[in-house]
């Protein structure tokens, strides 16, 4: 282990945990050992911490890999990486994936996490995010191709499942599909991730590019960007601010939720171990939970001064939130790879504002 390093979060011991945590995890890392790692969507959530964990495997693990951050603004990259960029294993790489990308490294492995996921945008730009999903992904699936990786992991969205006509208590494998009205503006966001899917799946059989899809659940935890601003962030300000949940919805949905650092875990998880054009759920079964519960969970469990639930339902969705869902995922296919969740719902939370604190993010 290498102490001189400069370690990947400094100003955050929550996040630094999760990280060490990781980087002490059954994955088989080995396998990525003195291998060329590339990361798009590297300044978003999942992105920055995988891009992070793999430094932190590096330090600790003396893995010697190479990572590749994909990003679009350098600017923002530079902000969020900070003194990481002086280390050897990190090079940023700057350009737009809707346009092809020129890589000269050789490239071992592939995770593609760039993906437009705000709500308001959906709306605003749906175009963008079409644009976004479809040319992007074929841009990393050519790239793939090109370069002969070893494998990649392309992530898309429980949203992908539609609307599911489920019997009480069946939970959702990746077997499933539901209902996605095409003519519904907000759809452009699951259909295109399911489309991708697709692509996926043409690129495995027609040049036998080793891709693997990670259905991600709704992932929060340490390290959350700054200006995140999806309900689990609205939340965890709420109570730590002492402030009022104003929920825009009736909060009927059922919401599926992810630790960011067991997201991570499973993402190298699938990379490594996961089959070819396979889809995995990558979620824990446990934190299943109504938007309107969690609401209520989190004034009775987390906040730290009285608060409570108020709800100011506009008529027109003018935020951009998914139709309400009823939906329990199931991740035992992720689970025989021998991955396991390790944070409930409760320590999420926990960390989650533990970490937001230390960042005053």
């Amino acid at each position: 282990m290498n102490n001189k390093i400069l370690q990947e979060s400094a100003d955050d011991s929550i996040l630094q945990e999760d990280l060490d945590r990781i980087s002490e995890s059954d994955i088989p890392l080995e396998e990525l050992k003195g291998k060329t790692v590339l990361v798009t969507g590297a300044t978003g959530l999942i992105g920055s911490l995988l891009v992070k964990a793999l430094q932190c495997c590096n330090r600790r693990k003396e893995t010697g890999i190479k990572i590749l951050a994909l990003v679009r603004n350098q600017e923002k990259a530079e902000r969020l990486f900070g003194d990481l960029l002086k280390r050897e294993d990190l090079k940023l790489v700057i350009g737009d994936i809707t346009m092809p990308v020129e890589v000269e490294d050789k490239i071992d492995y592939i995770i593609h996490c760039a993906s437009i996921t705000t709500s308001k945008i959906m709306i605003s730009r749906p175009v963008d995010v079409i644009r976004t999903s479809l040319n992007g992904t074929e841009n990393l699936l050519e790239i793939a191709k090109e370069k002969q990786v070893r494998s990649m992991v392309y992530v898309s969205s429980m949203e992908m499942y539609g609307v599911l006509n489920l019997q009480d208590d069946q939970m959702v494998t990746e077997e499933m599909t539901g209902y996605l009205n095409p003519l519904a503006l907000r759809s452009n966001y699951p259909e295109s991730k399911r489309m991708c899917e697709n692509m996926c799946v043409a690129y495995g059989t027609q040049y036998e590019v080793p891709v693997k899809i990670a259905r991600l659940a709704q992932t929060f935890g340490a390290g959350v960007l700054p200006g995140e601003n999806r309900v689990f962030a609205q939340f965890a300000r709420s109570a730590m601010k002492g402030s009022d949940i104003v929920l825009h919805t009736e909060g009927k949905s059922e919401g599926n939720y992810c630790y960011t650092a067991d997201a991570v875990r499973a993402l190298l998880t699938i990379l490594v171990k996961g089959e070819n054009m396979q889809a995995y759920n990558v979620v824990n079964e446990k934190s299943h939970i109504t938007i309107a519960d969690m609401a209520k969970f989190v004034v009775e469990k987390i906040a730290e001064k009285p608060i409570k639930v108020v709800f100011d339902i506009p008529k027109e969705n003018k935020f951009g939130y998914a139709s309400d869902t009823k939906m329990h995922l199931a991740a035992t296919r992720l689970m025989a790879l021998g991955w396991q969740p390790e944070t409930d719902l409760e320590e999420s939370y926990r960390r989650l504002i533990a970490s937001m604190k230390n960042r005053n993010v």
